[in-house]
């Protein structure tokens, strides 16, 4: 069975390591370091180069590659795009100044590779969301599903979706 490469990507604290533990059935190869500057006072760790995982969704092998998602470490970003097959694109529900990040980073990855790609509100559960549609308005992107990156029923949805894109 030949596997899918899937990028998932998006700003710094968006849940995209979250999204791929949660899904992966295998035990994550991360590369997460403490922080040792201001973000510190968001979290304690980041992604430094990239998140491994795997899970066989649809009869499909799809292997997971997660993004660090501070600019600093945005020479990954090409990296890990090469030769994927789709990729996510995470925007945080609850934190629409990043939305400006979230637009950047998908034209981005549009350009590393014509492939299919969904953008998802993460953080659906928490207060203060704005909806997936009132996302969809703010990057003037067709469509915005919504995700809880912890949920492993919502990330698999979110996955089954871009499969099906993919063929």
């Amino acid at each position: 069975m030949k596997a899918l490469k899937i990028v998932v990507t998006g700003p710094f604290n968006v849940g995209k390591t979250e999204f791929i533990r949660t899904i992966s059935e295998i035990e994550v190869v991360s590369t997460e370091r403490k922080i040792t500057n201001p973000l510190v006072a968001v979290k304690e760790e980041t992604t430094v180069a990239m998140d491994f995982g795997r899970i066989t969704l649809g009869g499909k092998l799809l292997h997971l590659f997660g993004t660090p998602g501070q600019s600093r470490f945005d020479f990954m970003w090409e990296v890990l795009s090469k030769e994927m097959q789709g990729f996510i694109v995470l925007a945080d529900s609850t934190t629409p100044e990043s939305f400006d990040e979230v637009e950047r980073m998908l034209k981005l990855f549009q350009q590393y590779a014509a492939a299919p790609y969904l953008v998802v509100a993460n953080k659906q559960d928490l207060g203060g969301a704005l909806s997936p549609e009132e996302i969809q308005k703010a990057l003037k992107v067709e469509k915005v599903l919504p995700c809880v990156a912890t949920d492993k029923a919502s990330v698999e949805k979110i996955l089954l979706e871009l499969v099906k894109a993919i063929g």
